[in-house]
């Protein structure tokens, strides 16, 4: 009863701010995660993958779009507004750390799966490439049996 009390008081909580913020700032928002995710695909790409420039990467693009439509808006409406400039910098931030978490859950999987790999790997045979054998080498090189065949 207190998880389903607590949940309520939240959402009528959020729903209620929700309601006090600004539709533009909503699209500032959605603007910086668009251009957030491009900028740290990008960052992505010339590090080859690390993550810190590809949180770099996001803010950073975010931030460059953001400047950008507020100096538009200066030159056009004649007001610059630093809660716009704050909302789109923002969706890049949120953009940069759900692509850090993801990658830190995709990371740890692969480091599972290669453990899991070494632990049922069987290295007692000290086999010498190329064997004098009938076996077949290229399956010795890639660590499989001869069994392979026979089925």
């Amino acid at each position: 009863m207190q998880k389903i009390l607590i949940i309520l008081i939240l959402l009528f909580t959020l729903h209620s701010t929700y309601s006090q913020i600004e539709q533009d700032k909503v699209l500032h928002f959605l603007g910086g995660n668009l251009y957030g995710l491009v900028g740290a695909g990008v960052a992505n790409e010339i590090s080859d993958g690390d993550r810190t420039w590809t949180f770099i990467g996001a803010v950073g693009g975010s931030l460059l779009i953001g400047l950008a439509k507020e100096s538009i808006d200066q030159n056009q409406y004649g007001g610059w507004s630093n809660e716009d400039l704050l909302a789109t910098v923002l969706g890049g931030v949120t953009v940069g750390v759900t692509i850090d978490i993801f990658k830190k859950r995709k990371q740890r999987k692969r480091e599972q799966l290669f453990k899991d790999a070494i632990k049922t790997a069987d290295f007692s045979s000290k086999k010498i490439f190329p064997t004098a054998t009938t076996e077949i080498n290229s399956l010795l090189v890639l660590g499989m049996t001869t069994s392979v065949l026979e089925k």
